[in-house]
Order: structure tokens, then C-alpha cells, then sequence
């Protein structure tokens, strides 16, 4: 069956913005996603451990003074509460544990001491150590 040339043309069009719409489309879910901004770094003074709830350094802070902390001591967070972003500016390693006590049997992770900013951490802290440089 022949068409009349009117909708030939007709299906010729359509087929056309169909082609180009899928085309269109096959661009956009090829092309490069936009890279998110970084994270703005949270305020954490030199000689602070700054440990945020929420990653990206947003939600409650916890401050600690290097100044308070006893070296080589597991310092646990207080209780019911955890951190998923963090900053070191301690001047010293700091290690941060998955565990309450600093067990070495759940996650765990040093960040040196010289300005290291961490803004998701691969777990949630519940307690820190800070060693000796």
C-alpha cells in the first residue's frame, strides 16, 4: 500500500524528531556529569580536632584542644553521638575508630597532623587517639 505524499512527509518528520530526540537524549546520558563544588571546610582553629556530625562538616561540632587531650589515650566521643566529617590541625597523627574504645577489630584510620580536612568520612567515629609525632 502506497501512501499519499502528504503523509508520507508526515512519517518522514515524525521519524525524523524522533530520531533527533533520541539522538538528544543519548547526549545528555553520555555527557560528563557536572562535578559538585567541594565542600566548604569547616572552621577548626590550629591545635584543634574538630569532628562534625553530618558529612561536608555541617551539623553539631565537637572541639577538642590539643591542649586537653591526653596523648596516646582513646578519647571516647560523648555518648550517642558519632562524626562523619573531621579536621586535624592537632599538629600530631590522629587516629579515629569506628569503636567507642578504639578496638582495633572495627574500622580505624590516621590522618597526619599538619591540616588534614576529611570531609566524609568511610565510617562513623566514636572515638579518636592522638599520637605522639
Amino acid at each position: 500500500m502506497r501512501y499519499p505524499r502528504g503523509r508520507t512527509a508526515a512519517r518522514t518528520t515524525l521519524t525524523t524528531v524522533l530520531a533527533l530526540g533520541a539522538l538528544a537524549a543519548t547526549a545528555l546520558v553520555g555527557a560528563a556529569p557536572v562535578a559538585a563544588a567541594p565542600p566548604r571546610l569547616g572552621p577548626c582553629e590550629t591545635g584543634q580536632l574538630c569532628l562534625w556530625a553530618k558529612e561536608g562538616f555541617r551539623g553539631a561540632r565537637h572541639t577538642f584542644e590539643l591542649a586537653d587531650i591526653d596523648v596516646d589515650s582513646c578519647v571516647p566521643l560523648p555518648a550517642g553521638t558519632t562524626a562523619a566529617a573531621l579536621a586535624n590541625r592537632t599538629g600530631r597523627p590522629v587516629t579515629t575508630y569506628q569503636s567507642a574504645e578504639c578496638a582495633e577489630t572495627g574500622e580505624f584510620e590516621t590522618y597526619p597532623g599538619g591540616g588534614t580536612w576529611v570531609p566524609q568520612s568511610p565510617y562513623q567515629v566514636r572515638a579518636f587517639k592522638v599520637w605522639e609525632s
